[in-house]
This record gives C-alpha cells, structure tokens and sequence, in this order.
C-alpha cells in the first residue's frame, strides 16, 4: 500500500458513513455493487481494503462468509468491534495477499487502488486469490464531484490528497492488462449532485444513466475466466507386437 490511514484518518473515515447525509450516496454505490456481483449464500468473500467494515457488514448480513483484510492497524480495531466473530479480519497489503489461489469465489477492492502504490499487482493478486469474479470499486476522475475533490485539495491538505482518481477508459486498460479477454463491464453513480437526490434518486438506479461514465463511483465487475499451462509429455511406446491391415495388406507397427 502506498498511504496507510492513520487513526485520525480511520475515525474521519467512519463518520462519513455516519452522516445522514451520505446515506443517499452509499445506499446507490451498495446497490451498484452487489447489482454487479450478484453473491449468493455461502460464497467466500474477500474484501481486500476492507477499512472499518461497513461493506463487510453488508456481505456478512447476506449470509457470505467473509474475510478482510487492510494494511492500517487503526481501521481493522474499526472493523473488528464491528463484525465481532462474523468476519475474519487480517493485516496485509493489497499487493501481496497472503492466501493461496482460488481461496475465495470473491474479491472486492473498494476505493482501494486510489491508494495502492502498485495497482496492477493488487488486480493481479485480487484475481489469483479469486476463482470466480473480482469488483473494482474506484472515485473518478471525470465526475464533477472528482474534480471539486481535487481542486479543494489545492488549498486544503485532505485524504484526497493521498488519492490516485481513476477514469472508466484508464481502469479498463490497467484490467486488461491483466485478464486479457476475461468479460469485464461497469457502471458509475451517482451521476447527479446529491444535494438534487430528491428530483433524481429513481433516475439515478436507471441502468441507462449508469452507463454514463461521469458518476463518481465507478463499479467494474470481472468475470474470472480459468486459464490452463500445458506442456509436452514424452510418451515411450513399445513397437513389439505388429498387426496386418486387412484391407491394404500393409504390415505396420501397432503401439502397446
């Protein structure tokens, strides 16, 4: 990871989620997410930057078993009073993930790789650990709200500060850097401000408006498709025995 959260950092972080005021924009980023991944019961979940587990909540409440994992001390002790014994919570970094391949059918990364000093290795690793889909969740560049973030942090020192934004075009070059040809596809929200939720929340969980790429979330779900190494066997075959063809009256060897 490139920026570690402070407990400063980690608590202003949690108040966000907190305020009222935000619930609008979290309630359509949650909706987006599991739009896209579709979980199920029972799937193993990875939540790679799980913070203070608020999305970990969610999962676990949909009865996935989940595991997170974050490079800051602060936000796991967060998440740990949170989840209780529903989740399995570990220190590790993004880039190096400290799990076997195909341990989870699931791994998410949210407003994760803004902050990772390697991003491609942490999609690398996301889709390694995962045998079955990976979700990028990202804060991007081309969205009002990316701009007036970036901007501010011209004169005011902010988390943002920190933040690498993303755009649709420049995540899917980095993804297929990686996956090839693996199905990928994405939404954003919200498109609007969120001071208008009131005249645009039914026009913001319309399908067509998320495919705007002007949201400032921006969800991108992978489909993980297996990928096989061959190599050549040396096979050692006994000529010993010899069979006649009947029809041409040739005499040739017969493998046994």
């Amino acid at each position: 990871m490139n920026y570690v959260f402070d407990f400063k950092t980690a608590q202003g972080y949690d108040k966000w989620f907190e305020d009222p005021k935000n619930k609008f924009v979290f309630d359509l980023e949650n909706d987006l997410i599991v739009k896209l991944l579709s979980p199920q019961s029972g799937e193993r979940l990875l939540d790679v930057g799980c913070g203070t587990g608020n999305y970990l909540n969610i999962f676990a409440d949909m009865g996935l078993n989940v595991t997170g994992l974050d490079s800051s001390p602060y936000m796991l002790d967060i998440a740990r009073q949170k989840l209780g014994h529903r989740a399995e919570i570990r220190r590790g970094v993004a880039e190096d993930l400290p799990f076997d391949d195909n341990t989870f059918d699931i791994a998410t990364l949210i407003t994760v790789l803004e902050f990772t000093e390697n991003p491609v290795k942490a999609i690398e690793e996301a889709c390694r650990v995962a045998r079955d889909r990976v979700f990028l969740g990202v804060l991007n560049s081309c969205a009002l709200k990316g701009i007036e973030r970036r901007i501010k942090g011209i004169f005011t020192e902010t988390i943002y500060n920190k933040a690498c934004f993303y755009n649709v075009w420049g995540l899917q070059r980095e993804v297929r850097s990686v996956v090839g040809k693996s199905p990928v596809s994405w939404r954003t929200v919200p498109l609007f401000p969120a001071r208008f939720r009131s005249y645009t929340e039914k026009l913001e969980r319309w399908a067509l408006i998320q495919r705007f790429p002007f949201g400032t979330f921006i969800g991108m779900i992978i489909k993980l498709v297996p990928m096989y190494q061959t190599k050549n066997i040396e096979v050692s075959l006994d000529y010993a025995k010899k069979s006649r063809d009947m029809a041409t009256g040739i005499i040739r060897d017969r493998p046994v």
